[in-house]
């Protein structure tokens, strides 16, 4: 028997999560079949029903939504792929309002602040994680060099990068 709550929950994540279209089709995938709540032919099914009607690409879900829990899953999964999009035009018309108040831009350059803060730790942990060294980030800082005087053709660039990487490792 199919939870209604927990199914439009995995319904709207991967809606949340992806940028429409078939995106959300790996999580919606994982999480129904972990479930047992779908089989593969119902996936298949549903995007060969979404590919040949009319309308965005993404509206493959509902099909999924019919074919796994009825008229009940079909407008489980038109609500979950439709509250995002209506999320963000109510952000929009906050943003409209509100938007050139100082505090709000106050906190949209601290958000900046924050998110780019976030990139850099991840980044330097990828790079501690990789084993990056000195070695390697002068071979990019030469590829980099390289690329900007657009002299040397980027294939080119790939294999000359390729061939440093072998002779210094």
């Amino acid at each position: 028997m199919i939870d209604p709550f927990t199914y439009f929950w995995v319904l709207l994540k991967a809606s949340l999560l992806s940028t429409g279209g078939t995106g959300n089709l790996p999580s919606i995938h994982a999480d129904l079949l972990a479930l047992g709540w779908a089989t593969d032919r119902q996936f298949a099914e549903a995007l060969a029903i979404g590919q040949i009607s009319p309308g965005p690409s993404g509206l493959w879900v509902i099909g999924l939504g019919y074919l796994t829990d009825g008229i009940r899953g079909s407008l489980l999964a038109m609500l979950a792929i439709s509250l995002p999009p209506m999320l963000i035009l109510a952000v929009d018309a906050l943003h409209r309002r509100i938007g050139d108040h100082p505090a709000m831009q106050g906190s949209v350059r601290g958000l900046g602040l924050a998110v780019s803060g976030i990139f850099l730790v991840v980044i330097m942990r990828l790079l501690q994680e990789n084993g990056i060294d000195a070695r390697s980030i002068g071979l990019v800082l030469a590829a980099i060099a390289l690329g900007i005087t657009k002299r040397v053709p980027v294939p080119l660039l790939l294999v000359l990068a390729g061939v440093a990487g072998v002779i210094l490792y």
